[in-house]
């Protein structure tokens, strides 16, 4: 299969070509550069596999949580490019792209992945590997303060910019059950390809009216003093 894959949601940019598993990236941190850099990675991978956008057979997006303009931008570009191709997605988690990410280059099973949500809140998800090494999510994604984050009793890594930001509220609040924390991993591309692909050898790609961007907060621009 013929995959392309988007993530636009934190600081970091990126698209990723998915071709019978094997997956391409390009990659920038560039945190208010994405409308300018995603489309030619995206047309930059394309070209580089020898192909013509309507060689695709399925996309892949990071639908959040994160940024609400980089969510838009991923959401919009993916949109497009299904509605103009008449393509099925599957829209993926940022935080399980983070702990997908993780899992394919190290040997933890748990991640417990926090990032930074503003207003004294993250976003947060706890991911387990399951038999075939897929991030597969525990509970529910929430955006709460980092105090009352809630968790399975298991150990694992912690990983995301939460952990930079609120890494001694959380260590309370977890306890040893963290093994370490990583506050520097962002969510990519590739992750977005892997799980993507996996959707849809699961059924679970839609068509574009269902692709839908995921913010948590049910007020994006809420105040301070609204919550």
């Amino acid at each position: 299969m013929k995959l392309l894959a988007v993530e636009t949601a934190t600081d970091a940019c990126s698209a990723a070509l998915s071709i019978d598993g094997r997956i391409s990236e390009r990659y920038e941190l560039a945190s208010k550069d994405h409308t300018q850099l995603v489309l030619p990675m995206v047309d930059g991978l394309v070209n580089e596999a020898g192909l013509q956008p309507a060689d695709l057979e399925g996309l892949a997006f990071g639908r959040g949580p994160g940024s609400f303009t980089g969510v838009r931008i991923a959401t919009g570009i993916i949109q497009g490019l299904a509605l103009g191709l008449d393509l099925l997605v599957v829209p993926v988690s940022t935080l399980a792209a983070i702990a997908q990410d993780y899992f394919d280059h190290h040997d933890e099973n748990v991640a417990f992945v926090a990032m930074d949500a503003r207003m004294g809140e993250i976003f947060w998800g706890v991911y387990q590997r399951d038999a075939k090494g897929f991030a597969q999510l525990m509970g529910e994604e929430v955006v709460t303060p980092p105090g009352l984050v809630e968790f399975p009793e298991l150990s694992g890594v912690g990983l995301g910019t939460g952990w930079g930001v609120y890494q001694a509220t959380l260590l309370e609040r977890l306890g040893a059950q963290i093994t370490h924390f990583e506050s520097n991993h962002l969510p990519r591309a590739r992750a977005i390809a892997a799980l993507g692909q996996r959707g849809f050898d699961q059924g679970r790609a839609v068509p574009v009216e269902q692709a839908m961007p995921v913010y948590l907060r049910d007020k994006v621009a809420k105040k301070e003093s609204e919550r």
